[in-house]
């Protein structure tokens, strides 16, 4: 097993740049990147070698995430609202939407979550997904259409 600090060398960049892709902001990227190390730190005994520490740290990230996600209190909207910038019923319908998505891809089975995810929030080719799984490519492209269906046949299902 690699020490901590060779695996947060290794894989901090990754790590920040997909948490920078989960919450699009740089500051909060960063402390999400410290988080998802201080709890890899504690479980780094627990970790079974079952897929690549990469995709390991990413699940963390992604789980801190949507944890300090539903903790929060949704913004409120300007009291001043100019003609250029979305009507308020609009902006509830989108972030019902988003909510709803994000939803959906919880509840994805593995790997279809994961390769979702690496794919969309983490920009990662489907090579490189691949690689994550012992898969290749190919695999992680069909993996990654098949996980958008699954979540467009759940948004169907659901009004």
């Amino acid at each position: 097993m690699e020490t901590f600090e060779s695996i947060y060398r290794a894989y901090f960049t990754d790590v920040y740049r997909y948490c920078l892709k989960l919450c699009g902001n740089a500051d909060e990227a960063e402390e999400l990147t410290g988080e998802t190390f201080f709890k890899a730190m504690q479980a780094l005994k627990s970790y079974r070698g079952d897929c690549e520490v990469r995709v390991w740290l990413c699940s963390i990230a992604k789980n801190k995430y949507l944890s300090e996600r539903r903790k929060r209190k949704p913004e409120p909207l300007s009291d001043t609202l100019e003609s250029a910038e979305p009507s308020p019923e609009s902006l509830a319908i989108r972030t019902d939407e988003a909510e709803r998505v994000s939803e959906a891809v919880h509840r994805l089975d593995e790997p279809y979550k994961e390769v979702f995810l690496l794919r969309v929030y983490g920009e990662m080719p489907f090579e490189q997904i691949g690689k994550l799984f012992g898969k290749t490519g190919n695999w992680a492209c069909v993996t990654f259409h098949r996980a958008k269906a699954k979540i467009k046949a759940e948004l169907e299902e659901t009004p």
